[in-house]
């Protein structure tokens, strides 16, 4: 066993700080099998920590790297460590592209190989140690391989060694997945970065969405003018996105700019790895934080903000959103300022500001759309995770909706197992959706044209928001070629390349097939039920129907945001969302009355409506009822009758209980089919209920024996020594009221009684104006001392009534 670094890691000068450690990650994975190994960046953990466990451990050493233009530079890294080439003892494969031969020991793949390649052959024959490296990015594939790996180790390869590596101090997490104590620490960094803060000195928004403030890149251009002023060396700028980096190249005119961000093609991105002949600005984005080295960089210029994904899972739509960095990036960033010589960076935000900066970013499983996750859970036998080693749960909605949308493609069946169709999905190697758009795509369209469609929708480019314009413009890539092999040999059909390429999009995302809601404007609604606009000026306005390839929705916008699209007919449409074509007869409430039409429909969007001439009684009844539940009992017409009817009987409830109806409006809605039967069965609309007689229907609540004492329980009028018989009125049943003159009661020694002499009645005792005097129940004590005051204020006023000093014995 070598304990010592290899001689071969020294040979371009400089000890790493890695290289003091190789005995303890040797020795930790002797032990425990698996570790974790924490160093900062530029002290060689990528490239001399595989070499090194190369010479000491038996069988192949697979690095996972989070990039592919990572995983490239690694290996061409090791391979010139050993002076030899790329595909001999060191070598690559990423998607599209290997370079492995028989002598290879030290593999670099993506972790998206290495979750493919275990999803084929768990006890990875031949694989002695798999290092997955820079584990604190926390993308959906590194937790994916790190929890694959445990769970192989522990079942079928108890000899297989791993190493998580990172950047960061916070690894508690992924040394709990790997089920290890074992953490090594490179603590030294190659070589210190001075640290200068250059805020805007004007007021510039926050981001929002994708949109960056261009007083910031008027900002961070001015930075790199100064930085290229006071220091030597090449300068890496980082920014969130190409857009961004587009716009801050054209802020620097005759600076030697170069770019390097995640939609450029392999030999640009190469490129700008190999050292330059003069000094260089290079604009990059996340793809350059970690596991590379970008050659004569002294200074950084970090723009202090990220792009990262947001999902809206109850639409559908995905997002990418600009937030600004945590710490552990912004030190990631900055120590490519000190990976080959002392070096600055140049952060565009305040210290105060950085201390309010998250500690660390959000795990991509946190916010990120989980179909292609749970289609690998499915394949790997554990559809909710539950017994893998994951640094973290998937969120419980998240994943619900992933299922439900691979429950649409028949890629799980309803409990979660994946299927066969399943399999091949995901043996494409790409989203699930972009997988099954290939294969039902292809012998539609052809494979060729939906390969190179997919491949597009794969990695867009962001800034074109026509789907045929960016095709047509898209070169033969690699991804090309090998989706184009994955689809099978389906020859061209006669389609136009129009409605290819809709049919396409559509395939994978047919809930956001959409029709224009009026003819030759920008706004849409999408199958899926969500608003869509066009932007204004839009090439794509007047389309009947667009296969939306992407859409956004700021967070309290009524309406989506079009990306990029396809213009398609409504034939297309019926094609790629035919899972969504629904054919029936509706007999509902809509819009305030009953609606009942024959109908066919794509999701929310209606293709076709006619009226029924015979709906169906029961459809009605339940439309109705449904009507009446939604509006209330205002939708019917209570007439006088009917109000007093329902007052009395209020009153007999609350007064003696069962057996007599509740009459409230919860409880008459919930059985308006008892008492109102007759009426809804005869009616087709709303108008026929509002003619309904609801004082009869009311009636049907009661008993017989209730319906013959309601009279004399609650009475509706009450005969007086007058003569009268007042109305009583109920409409507080706690205490009917009768309101009458002081004169007409003369004669009563006490206030009536009423519901079996159980509830005596409230007296609202009247001058003969018939204004307010007195309101009591106890009467015989009003005559004792409220009549006398009554009797000497009015009957001077009235002296034509009687104002008797006994009132008990007038009448």
């Amino acid at each position: 066993m070598v304990r010592d670094a290899p001689d071969y890691v020294r040979q371009d000068g400089g000890v790493l700080p890695v290289e003091k450690v190789l005995p303890a990650i040797g020795d930790a994975l002797d032990r425990a099998g698996a570790a974790a190994l924490v160093a900062p960046p530029g002290t060689g953990k990528t490239t001399v920590v595989p070499l090194a466990l190369m010479e000491r451990f038996p069988g192949r050493v697979v690095v996972a790297e989070p990039r592919r233009i990572a995983a490239r530079a690694a290996a061409r890294r090791m391979a010139d460590l050993l002076g030899d080439r790329v595909g001999g003892r060191v070598g690559y494969t990423v998607r599209g592209d290997r370079r492995v031969g028989a002598a290879t020991r030290v593999e670099v793949v993506t972790t998206g190989v290495l979750v493919r390649r275990l999803q084929r052959d768990p006890d990875l024959p031949g694989t002695g140690v798999v290092i997955l490296d820079e584990c604190h990015e926390r993308h959906l594939d590194s937790d994916l391989a790190l929890a694959f790996c445990v769970d192989a180790r522990a079942t079928l390869r108890p000899d297989l060694l791993l190493l998580a590596t990172s950047a960061t101090a916070d690894v508690e997490t992924v040394a709990r997945a790997l089920g290890t104590d074992e953490v090594v620490v490179a603590e030294e960094a190659l070589h210190p970065v001075e640290v200068v803060w250059a805020p805007p000195t004007r007021p510039v928004d926050a981001p929002h969405g994708l949109r960056v403030d261009p007083r910031l890149l008027d900002h961070v251009a001015a930075v790199v003018r100064r930085a290229l002023a006071e220091h030597d060396g090449d300068v890496l700028v980082f920014l969130p996105g190409a857009g961004e980096i587009a716009a801050v190249a054209s802020r620097l005119p005759g600076a030697p700019v170069q770019t390097l961000h995640g939609r450029q093609d392999a030999a640009a991105q190469d490129a700008v790895l190999r050292r330059g002949t003069g000094r260089r600005v290079v604009l990059a984005s996340a793809v350059a934080e970690s596991s590379l080295t970008v050659p004569g960089v002294r200074v950084v210029v970090d723009a202090g903000l990220s792009r990262v994904p947001r999902t809206d899972h109850a639409r559908g739509l995905g997002t990418l959103a600009t937030v600004p960095v945590s710490r552990s990036t912004a030190e990631q960033r900055a120590g490519r300022a000190g990976r080959e010589a002392p070096g600055v960076v140049y952060r565009c935000w305040s210290p105060a500001q950085h201390d309010r900066l998250p500690a660390q970013p959000e795990p991509e499983i946190a916010v990120a759309d989980l179909t292609g996750f749970a289609l690998d859970l499915a394949c790997w036998g554990d559809p909710d995770g539950a017994g893998l080693a994951l640094p973290d749960r998937p969120p419980a909605g998240a994943l619900r909706a992933a299922t439900q949308t691979l429950r649409a493609l028949g890629a799980v069946d309803p409990g979660g197992r994946v299927t066969a169709r399943g399999r091949a999905i995901a043996a494409v190697g790409a989203h699930p959706r972009l997988a099954r758009a290939l294969l039902d795509g292809a012998p539609a369209v052809g494979a060729d044209r939906a390969a190179r469609v997919v491949a597009l929708l794969t990695e867009p480019s962001g800034s074109e928001e026509d789907v045929v314009a960016a095709w047509r413009r898209q070169g033969v890539n690699a991804e090309v070629r090998r989706l184009r092999a994955e689809a099978g040999d389906w020859p061209e059909t006669d389609l136009p390349d129009d409605l290819a390429a809709g049919l396409v999009v559509g395939l994978a995302y047919p809930e956001r097939l959409a029709r224009a809601r009026q003819a030759g404007g920008r706004a849409y609604l999408m199958v899926g039920g969500t608003a869509a606009d066009l932007a204004p000026g839009s090439a794509l306005a007047g389309a009947a129907w667009l296969a939306i390839a992407a859409a956004d929705r700021d967070p309290g916008r009524p309406a989506a945001r079009i990306r990029m699209a396809a213009a398609i007919d409504e034939a297309t449409a019926r094609v790629a969302g035919a899972d969504h074509l629904a054919r029936g007869e509706e007999v509902a409430w809509s819009g305030g009355d009953v609606v009942a039409r024959a109908f066919e429909r794509l999701g929310a969007v209606t293709l076709v409506e006619r009226p029924l001439r015979d709906p169906d009684r029961a459809a009605l009844d339940r439309a109705l009822l449904d009507g009446l539940r939604r509006e209330g009992l205002a939708l019917l017409r209570w007439d006088r009758e009917a109000r007093a009817l329902r007052e009395r009987l209020a009153f007999c409830r609350h007064a003696l209980g069962d057996p007599w109806p509740d009459v409230s409006d919860e409880a008459l809605l919930a059985t308006a089919e008892e008492w109102l039967g007759p009426e809804l069965h005869g009616a087709r609309r709303r108008a026929d209920l509002e003619r309904a007689d609801v004082a009869a229907s009311l009636r049907r609540l009661l008993p017989w024996p209730q319906a013959a004492a309601l009279d004399r329980v609650a009475p509706e009028r009450l005969p007086v020594p007058g003569g009268s018989r007042p109305r009583l009125d109920y409409t507080d049943p706690r205490a009917p009221v009768l309101a009458l003159r002081v004169q007409e009661a003369f004669g009563w020694r006490e206030a009536p009684v009423i519901a079996d002499g159980r509830v005596p009645v409230l007296l609202h005792l009247l001058s003969p104006a018939r204004r307010p005097v007195a309101v009591t129940q106890d009467l015989a004590s009003f005559w004792r001392t409220g009549y006398p005051r009554v009797r000497a204020e009015l009957r001077g006023r009235y002296p034509r009534h009687a104002w008797p000093e006994d009132p008990t014995a007038a009448g």
